[in-house]
């Protein structure tokens, strides 16, 4: 949904020069060079669309060029909107942040905590207290990722094949609360299938599954039409290819079979995945993106309230530390100096430690294909940024571009 030409970037206190160089500094040092296939970009400050732009093909070396209307994977972009909908299901009073993830799924009851041994034979101990969901939010329930590839418990993973895509989300995460947690949960930070149970428990308390609950409490009222864990048919032409780039040989390759006509999101899948599923276009993210920056409503609807919004952008890492200071997984999907957590992305809380200018209190995250979006509430300034290469630690693409938009700023 997008019924009107881009404002002109001055009367929002944008230079409009400046904005013009950032597609030219990625076309010159990213898709020209062949590292990335295409750049998307989508910067508004006060609600106003101040720059759209689009460089590249959908394919690398393509001759069908990228647009407005081409759908990306997001994964882990997927995260806030899951977690906005647990704050949803909050406001209606029906949980709790405090509340015991047993209250919902009985099987966390019993959980262990890794003690020592090994992924075949580990030792196992009672964890501190009993995980909540606040710390499923803010991913310190000593859940992982079988691909951290960082000690036994994600080995643990990988052998139990948790995630596979036969698995129904609520299948998943009873899976893991028979697994041994990397730490007792509030006691570190670590990125992880978190989000996936929080996306079960919407599931178990509104008897809707969750592309149900999505597309009728949120994406529906936002306008959010091309945001799905499926892309139909009269739609797949449009989806975008996803490549990787391999770590030792520095080889870029196609990530799936198929290319941009890849099948893979051409049906509806079994697991319909809370922390990584969704596709969707920069501009159906900016919807989203804004309404938040709107205290939660936008074009009427209304998805969550400002203060819970406010709410949802403060620290709450347990004594307003870090994701630097508590966790020892080096993987994030943002950078970690100076940046705390909230409820479903990243908060900047010393923005010195970013080494580089914005705002304190800016909310953000990515996905694993090289996805990004922030939100800066105090510039009233929202950017999206799309291209489709796996991972996204690849290149400094999202420092970058924050470097270039706030440069931007005449006001």
């Amino acid at each position: 949904m997008f019924d009107h030409d881009p404002t002109d970037p001055h009367e929002v206190g944008l230079n409009a020069d400046r904005l013009a160089a950032i597609p030219e500094f990625f076309k010159k040092n990213y898709v020209d060079t062949g590292k990335l296939p295409c750049m998307s970009t989508l910067i508004s400050r006060g609600g106003e669309i101040a720059h759209e732009s689009f460089v590249g093909a959908t394919e690398m070396g393509g001759k069908q060029p990228i647009g407005p209307e081409t759908i990306f994977r997001i994964y882990s972009m997927t995260k806030p909107i899951t977690t906005l909908a647990i704050m949803m299901l909050f406001e209606e009073g029906k949980l709790r942040l405090e509340h015991p993830v047993s209250r919902y799924i009985p099987e966390y009851k019993d959980v262990k905590v890794w003690a020592g041994g090994t992924a075949d034979k580990p030792k196992l101990k009672d964890p501190d207290r009993e995980m909540q969901i606040i710390d499923l939010i803010t991913h310190t329930s000593g859940l992982t990722y079988g691909f951290l590839m960082q000690d036994e418990t994600d080995e643990i993973y990988r052998n139990e094949k948790v995630g596979h895509h036969k698995q129904t989300l609520q299948e998943m995460a009873r899976q893991m609360a028979g697994l041994p947690l990397a730490f007792s949960p509030g006691t570190e930070w670590r990125y992880s299938h978190s989000i996936d149970t929080l996306g079960a428990i919407v599931e178990i308390i509104t008897g809707m599954e969750l592309d149900q609950f999505f597309r009728e409490r949120i994406f529906g009222p936002l306008g959010m039409n091309d945001t799905d864990f499926w892309v139909p048919e009269d739609k797949v032409h449009r989806l975008m290819a996803c490549y990787q780039k391999d770590a030792k040989t520095g080889e870029t390759t196609l990530a799936d079979p198929g290319g941009a006509a890849s099948k893979l999101y051409a049906k509806r899948p079994i697991q319909l995945n809370g922390g990584g599923g969704l596709a969707s276009t920069v501009r159906d993210y900016h919807r989203f993106a804004l309404m938040l920056l709107r205290g939660g409503t936008l074009d009427g609807a209304r998805i969550i309230s400002p203060k819970t919004w406010e709410f949802m952008r403060q620290n709450h890492l347990p004594g307003d530390q870090t994701m630097r200071g508590m966790g020892r997984s080096a993987f994030t999907e943002v950078m970690a100096d100076g940046v705390g957590f909230g409820i479903g992305g990243s908060v900047v809380t010393d923005i010195v430690q970013t080494r580089q200018p914005g705002s304190n209190g800016t909310y953000s995250w990515g996905g694993l294909a090289s996805t990004f979006f922030w939100i800066d509430p105090e510039e009233e300034l929202i950017a999206v940024q799309a291209t489709q290469l796996m991972p996204s630690s690849t290149y400094p693409m999202r420092l970058q571009l924050q470097q270039l938009v706030y440069a931007a700023i005449d006001w």
